[in-house]
């Protein structure tokens, strides 16, 4: 019988572009409530084992699991669950601070009530309830990427993904991040990204990917 508390579980996890093997068959058992993060040169494989876990690339072999389901068969489940911060930050600068967490959470099927309650909560998270009513444009890089790492929280997700969650941020706005991280963790948010330095500092984040590299 499956661990529950076992929240993704790689097992010769290989992915494959053409000849060049990005990801070699690594193992590695992710728990629930623990910090993770892929530490590696470029070329080690940290973006396709994250594209893997995050069910947009599948696997070339091995076995990988998440959330006890497979990703081949259970993308869709498994998103759902799922929160991500992507490398680049995808908000809709157009509209108010507030906005793009109340729209965002409609893609999740929740109540306008649950949103906003939901909204208020995480603005006050990432220290930004002031910033509410202002359009995103203006805002500083570290303010963006703490409303994105909000909006990634909207829907409550049991494992949040984070790309390079600090590149480009000076070490003032890094350092809000990885506390808001840190605390994320406190709560019991799985953290899996592929920045390990940080969050390693922050949280005793460990790696399987130390010293790996596909090519």
């Amino acid at each position: 019988m499956a661990d529950p508390d076992i929240l993704i579980r790689a097992r010769g996890l290989t992915k494959v572009f053409g000849e060049f093997l990005a990801v070699d068959g690594i193992d590695f058992g992710l728990s629930r409530g623990e910090a993770f993060g892929f530490l590696g040169p470029n070329g080690a494989g940290k973006s396709s084992t994250m594209r893997m876990i995050g069910c947009v690339s599948p696997r070339s072999g091995g076995e990988l699991t998440i959330l006890g389901l497979d990703p081949d068969r259970h993308g869709p489940a498994i998103r759902a669950r799922l929160g991500v911060v992507p490398q680049e930050d995808t908000l809709d600068v157009e509209l108010t601070v507030r906005e793009n967490l109340l729209i965002y959470g409609r893609y999740f099927g929740l109540r306008r009530d649950v949103i906003r309650e939901r909204t208020a909560k995480l603005l006050d998270f990432v220290q930004l309830t002031e910033r509410a009513g202002d359009e995103v444009e203006p805002l500083s890089g570290g303010m963006k990427r703490r409303l994105t790492i909000a909006r990634s929280l909207i829907s409550e997700p049991e494992i949040l993904l984070l790309d390079e969650p600090t590149t480009g941020l000076d070490p003032q706005a890094r350092h809000v991040v990885w506390d808001r991280l840190y605390r994320l963790k406190q709560q019991g948010v799985t953290l899996v990204s592929s920045c390990a330095t940080g969050l390693s500092s922050w949280t005793g984040a460990r790696s399987p990917l130390r010293g790996h590299r596909g090519s």
